[in-house]
């Protein structure tokens, strides 16, 4: 279906080309391409405001993921039984904070906006990491995509929940 990204904010220049290509593989990877999907790219303002308003943390944040499918488990792909519920839902990626994150540990600004947003693809399929099990499975789900993905680009992505719990 479509992959739509936005990017809402301006403080970060932002190609949305290379990103739009790795988010399509990673789609193909997981067998959502079928399925809509939005990539929301977002000031540490208004991740901020987000982060607070559905998780009453009043700090800027990496990721947030809002699913259209809430119920699912971790591995399960939708059963859409209409064609309108053929869509994930929506990843926001506070692109200020993960710049700024990668400017502190010398990370590469493209690479850290890719496994986030490979993180929250992750969360609209019903990964979770509230608890250790949790954890590890979301964990062996990005370490598999990612594993996938750098396959086929070449790139040396590793999880963003690496050494997270």
């Amino acid at each position: 279906m479509s992959l739509v990204i936005r990017n809402l904010q301006k403080v970060i220049p932002l190609r949305r080309i290379p990103l739009r290509r790795r988010i399509e593989i990673l789609q193909k990877i997981l067998d959502v391409q079928q399925f809509d999907l939005g990539i929301i790219c977002v000031s540490n303002r208004n991740i901020q405001l987000l982060n607070n308003t559905y998780r009453q943390k009043n700090v800027p944040t990496d990721v947030l993921s809002f699913p259209f499918h809430e119920n699912l488990k971790a591995g399960e792909l939708p059963q859409p039984n209409f064609q309108d519920e053929y869509n994930l839902g929506d990843v926001f990626l506070g692109v200020e904070y993960i710049y700024q994150q990668c400017q502190e540990n010398g990370e590469d600004f493209y690479s850290i906006l890719t496994v986030t947003a490979a993180h929250g693809l992750c969360h609209l399929l019903g990964y979770q990491h509230n608890t250790e099990a949790e954890w590890e499975q979301m964990y062996q789900k990005e370490k598999q995509i990612l594993e996938e993905l750098n396959g086929i680009t070449g790139a040396n992505l590793q999880p963003l929940t690496k050494n997270h719990f």
